[in-house]
């Protein structure tokens, strides 16, 4: 990296959010920006879960870029190294390797009042940037809880996302914990090699069917040959999903028939009266996210295989012990528990205007204009941020919408002129977020009786937009100036002047240090 450096715009992350930003950007005219990777390649999320059996629990034709369609997918439902290779392949056709850089780990970045820029320190040095675009995503931090003598257990840990592929598991006896997204698919995945495999399942999940199948050499040559109809197949895929969006956030009671479905889709892999028991949620479905698999339940009926309904609680040497008191040898432990998404780890170390990290501002729940502008924080936005998540369709959506949001926000600060920085008026993201909160109220998210990521420490739903996709796009398809104040370098703002950063620069420093000392070097990612 340059010797003071310095960009219009620093994007950090390189996943789905981090290149769709890139492609923005140079579609707008702009090419006096960086990407800064931790990795040493692309594929946020899709490149650090590689775990057997993971895939994308949206159709493939979906889970893709507009600008960049795919005729090529292989399947309904794509794997995890067919997904990684798409945006490979979207990395080079938009030219975008020159502007990233790897091995970037952000480690502080603070807003400089005096010279309206953020300052940015990273694994390969400092830089400097009018605008900062933070797309690290929710599912980029693994969660491992504090499980009372882990650190002294003998064998193999690691989570879902640092997946071990050195480490041989045929005939362990394997415990997974956790019965989100991953590790259903890492359950029948690697059943039928080991030798005894405990999950232990805090609740059990919906689980539909995965209706996947290849996709013919036919269908590849149409949507090759005539582009519109790979247009048609996703139009059709996101019209089905906007209009199941109605039962999830204002008629809860419509799902009941789905649950039937669900039901019998248990029913016809699990004979076991006692098993069916454990595994029948006791929620309304919907409220937790809804799980796609046709090997999931079969594996479960396995003779090799336990179900402990009930959460990890300590561990003693060898022996994993469930909250209930039941007691296991293992040899290795996987953990399928999920990511720090309301809680990002990204938050400590960015300082915005008034000194304090977003993490301090996000202390009693995140929150953000339109899910992408944090108040006190000038010229920093968030791809997929608070209240932008979704239950049923695909976050490239969501996505989209706010790379709209971003390239307009650009184009206002060119018009504005001069040393020009925007930052969220608290109101209007006061206002934003009550009217999300509002709305949240009656979704199945919030009424369905259930326990979920998508909820903050205080039981707040931080994750997930109550709407459709659609809605989105027209509330992020232009940024209105009324909700922002607009900073100039001469001062003239009326705005009081901003705290010194320097103490809070260093707690970030020091809060830093414990996140990564945290993060183990040992869910899912659909």
């Amino acid at each position: 990296m340059a010797e003071h450096e310095h960009v219009r715009v620093a994007v950090i992350g390189s996943g789905f959010g981090g290149l769709g930003a890139a492609v923005r950007l140079r579609r707008e005219g702009i090419t006096d920006f960086v990407v800064l990777e931790r990795a040493d390649s692309v594929g946020g999320t899709w490149r650090d879960n590689s775990y057997p059996g993971c895939a994308c629990d949206v159709p493939s034709h979906l889970y893709s870029f507009s600008f960049a369609p795919n005729p090529e997918w292989p399947r309904t439902f794509s794997g995890q190294e067919h997904i990684r290779a798409y945006l490979e392949h979207v990395t080079d056709l938009f030219g975008l390797r020159p502007h990233i850089r790897f091995g970037s780990e952000v480690k502080l970045m603070s807003w400089d009042n005096d010279n309206l820029r953020w300052n940015i320190e990273t694994a390969r040095g400092s830089l400097t940037a009018d605008v900062v675009v933070s797309a690290t995503g929710p599912l980029s931090d693994p969660k491992i809880p504090e499980i009372p003598g882990l650190a002294s257990f003998p064998g193999k840990v690691f989570h879902s996302a640092r997946w071990d592929h050195d480490h041989d598991l045929r005939g362990k006896r394997v415990a997974v914990i956790g019965t989100g997204a991953s590790a259903i698919q890492i359950v029948p995945s690697i059943q039928p090699r080991v030798g005894r495999l405990t999950l232990f399942q805090r609740t059990p999940p919906w689980v539909m069917p995965r209706m996947d199948r290849a996709i013919s050499g036919a269908e590849r040559r149409l949507h090759r040959f005539l582009p519109f109809t790979t247009q048609l197949r996703r139009g059709l895929l996101w019209g089905i999903r906007e209009l199941q969006v109605q039962a999830f956030t204002k008629h809860p009671d419509e799902l009941g028939l789905v649950e039937q479905l669900a039901k019998r889709n248990m029913a016809r892999a699990i004979k076991d009266p006692a098993l069916r028991a454990k595994l029948t949620p006791d929620y309304r479905i919907g409220c937790k996210r809804i799980l796609l698999s046709s090997t999931y339940y079969p594996a479960l009926a396995r003779p090799n295989v336990d179900v402990v309904a009930s959460g990890l609680s300590e561990i003693r040497g060898s022996t994993v012990v469930a909250a209930d008191g039941t007691e296991t040898e293992v040899d290795a432990i996987i953990f399928g528990t999920g990511f720090h998404v309301t809680d990002m780890p990204i938050a400590e170390r960015v300082v915005g205007a008034e000194g304090i990290t977003l993490a301090e501002s996000w202390k009693n729940g995140m929150q953000a204009l339109r899910g992408a502008a944090a108040a006190g924080f000038p010229n920093w936005m968030t791809i997929i941020g608070p209240n932008t998540g979704l239950g049923n369709s695909s976050m490239i959506l969501m996505i989209e919408s706010q790379l709209n949001y971003m390239a307009d926000y650009l184009r206002q600060l060119d018009v504005l002129g001069g040393r020009t920085a925007l930052d969220a008026r608290p109101t209007a993201v006061e206002d934003w977020n009550r009217k999300v909160q509002e709305r949240m109220k009656r979704t199945v998210w919030n009424t369905g009786g259930c326990t979920s990521w998508y909820l903050d420490a205080s039981g707040r739903n931080t994750t997930i937009w109550p709407g459709t996709t659609s809605e989105f796009r027209r509330a992020t398809r232009r940024v209105d100036l009324g909700e922002y104040e607009v900073i100039r370098k001469t001062g003239k703002t009326g705005k009081t002047d901003a705290k010194p950063a320097g103490t809070a620069v260093q707690k970030a420093g020091a809060a830093v240090d414990k996140t990564v000392a945290a993060v183990p070097q040992s869910e899912g990612a659909a």
